[in-house]
């Protein structure tokens, strides 16, 4: 199988999520009485519906049709889209637009990088995976019980750190993968992934760089 068609296949895909992410978050912040409606709804219901997808994808990978791995995908994006309509809202448009280059260029150092090296990668899962677990608590404590600002700052370098070493593992790891469930399937999990580490770096560089509207 051919390591170059899987590549542009997954990069396709990831671009293809990202932008209809941006642009549904774009398009529904022009119209901030609809978007407030649809916000109304909750987080809460929104951030669940993430979760079951990601577990979903996670969990039935193998047994799934690849054309509902893509339907599932791109429904992803556009829910994620609907979150980031208050992004485009707090923060300028130019210092987005700012920080998402500068999120580009880290991941596409990051991904080069995965995907040239020699060496396995794949022993950084659980340390990543433990250190996500333990930022996600962290987090939490912070935002109900702690509210600290140095906290805070704290656990946003950490995710940019996590999130960057995420990028080199996951381009390294999806040629694993393409062996365990062919290359169609491969290509979009792969994507969904990079995906997920791509908006998580931008969120907090965002949240460190970002210049809010006044």
């Amino acid at each position: 199988m051919d390591n170059n068609s899987l590549y542009a296949k997954m990069f396709g895909w990831l671009f293809m999520g990202l932008l209809v992410t941006f642009a549904t978050g774009y398009c529904l912040s022009l119209n901030q009485e609809l978007m407030v409606q649809v916000l109304t709804i909750g987080i809460i219901p929104i951030i669940i519906i993430e979760i079951v997808i990601a577990v979903f994808l996670g969990m039935r990978i193998a047994k799934m049709n690849p054309i509902t791995t893509k339907v599932l995908y791109i429904i992803f994006s556009v829910i994620t889209g609907i979150t980031f309509s208050a992004i485009f809202v707090a923060y300028k448009v130019s210092s987005i637009i700012y920080i998402f280059l500068l999120t580009s260029l880290i991941f596409g150092i990051l991904a080069f990088y995965g995907f040239i090296t020699k060496k396995d990668l794949t022993k950084l899962g659980a340390i990543l995976f433990v250190s996500l677990i333990v930022m996600i608590i962290a987090s939490l404590l912070n935002v109900f019980l702690l509210k600290s600002s140095s906290l805070d700052l704290g656990l946003t370098i950490l995710g940019i750190l996590v999130f960057t070493l995420y990028i080199a593992y996951d381009v390294n790891r999806v040629k694993l993968l393409m062996d365990a469930v062919g290359e169609e399937k491969a290509a979009v999990y792969g994507a969904f992934q990079l995906y997920l580490d791509f908006i998580n770096l931008f969120i907090r560089l965002l949240e460190l760089f970002g210049k809010r509207n006044d």
